[in-house]
């Protein structure tokens, strides 16, 4: 089955920390010796050009400036990033460019500087507004420094920015979770991020958790308060983990959400592209910056096309995120398949009131987001049949 391809996104990983953060399970290494800028933005371009092909002169709706901490990175190495992705891609009048920084200045340059090379929008790690939480936290920054960033952003024009805040920390009550949100929202964000602290293994957390965090049930309630409190200071959640005020959803990732398509550069960076055949294939890059750095433009470390049938579990993993769902008819858009090949999985899961259809569109409801998990299984090993109406190869994962 034919598609159309769906929008197209640019998604660049910077893999480089001050310190590795004890929770932190994404791709980032701690900064050993000086920061190979010239080297790294050659290799981002090398990268890229590599994936212009693929790219099918596609329009780009957003650009993620990701890791790591970017900031580590000047305004002028950032400037010149993106002017080398405007002389590539053609940027949508308007595209949101969000950079993600850390508050403390020895992390970043001046947020005017970065305005003016093109970034409109920053996602700030904030985290917590506790001094205990952040050093609990292996944070390097004050909640002073996030306070004098917030200032700059400001000034600097740079309103549309959001604040990553993380509730059930070690030692935190619910009196210090409904403050962090205060403090956050003091600060005035278009948008917040807000999310349980998790051990993911291979983290050091993950490994040794830390003493004193709240049970289970306890960081539930914490964070339903702080739910409360930011619907009454007028954030919308329109996603598990995302809230904004009007107008100020984040582009980039409801792209990912709608399972659109993007473009990943950079070490560890992970691709997604659908051919107007409508398979659609995974790439991620080398891992390690010295690797990455030495691989220059050979290509993906890893590359495979999604089987047709791990596609309805692929799709809902993200669409079922967004508080509004999807409309149904975005499911056979995106994955070239049949609705009726996951019907009778959605109404099991509708009678059991996890998931609702109505005004076509499909939702997670309340109880549904709370077992997200348990939605998903119902999409996991879906019948051979499905495959074949798609008129797809299923090949397995294939290395470069």
């Amino acid at each position: 089955m034919a598609l159309t391809p769906p929008p197209l996104a640019l998604y660049a990983h910077f893999p480089w920390c001050v310190r590795k953060c004890p929770y932190c399970d994404f791709n980032s290494h701690a900064l050993q010796g000086e920061l190979p800028v010239d080297a790294y933005l050659q290799a981002l371009f090398d990268d890229l050009d590599a994936q212009l092909p693929a790219a099918l002169d596609r329009p780009l709706l957003s650009v993620f400036l990701g890791g790591g901490t970017p900031s580590l990175f000047p305004p002028a190495a950032i400037a010149r990033l993106l002017e080398g992705v405007r002389g590539r891609l053609r940027l949508d009048t308007g595209a949101e460019i969000t950079l993600e920084a850390n508050p403390g200045t020895i992390e970043r340059g001046r947020f005017a500087e970065y305005r003016a090379a093109g970034v409109n929008r920053v996602s700030l790690g904030a985290q917590s507004f506790g001094a205990v939480q952040l050093e609990r936290l292996g944070r390097i920054h004050s909640a002073d420094e996030t306070r004098h960033a917030a200032e700059e952003l400001h000034a600097a024009g740079l309103a549309n920015f959001n604040l990553d805040l993380m509730v059930g920390l070690p030692g935190q009550d619910p009196a210090g979770a409904l403050s962090d949100v205060r403090e956050a929202l003091a600060l005035r964000p278009a948008h917040l991020s807000h999310y349980q602290l998790t051990l993911e293994p291979g983290t050091v957390f993950g490994g040794l958790p830390p003493p004193d965090l709240p049970e289970a049930d306890a960081a539930a309630d914490m964070q339903s308060a702080c739910h409360a409190l930011l619907e009454s200071a007028g954030f919308h959640q329109y996603e598990v983990s995302a809230w904004a005020r009007a107008g100020a959803r984040c582009t980039h990732n409801l792209n990912y959400w709608n399972f659109g398509d993007y473009l990943g550069i950079g070490a560890g960076a992970h691709g997604k592209l659908t051919s107007a055949a409508g398979r659609v294939e995974r790439t991620q890059r080398e891992r390690e910056p010295r690797r990455y750095l030495a691989r220059g433009a050979r290509g993906p470390a890893v590359s495979w096309v999604v089987r047709a049938a791990e596609l309805p579990f692929e799709f809902m993993m993200n669409a079922l995120r967004l508080a509004d769902g999807f409309p149904l008819g975005l499911y056979e858009e995106r994955t070239g398949l049949p609705w009726a090949a996951v019907a009778a999985r959605v109404d099991g899961l509708s009678e059991r009131g996890l998931v609702e259809i109505r005004d076509g569109r499909c939702r997670a409801t309340p109880l549904g987001w709370r077992f997200l998990n348990e939605c998903l299984l119902a999409f996991m090993d879906l019948p051979r049949e499905s495959r074949r109406k798609t008129g797809q190869k299923t090949p397995e994962s294939s290395r470069a």
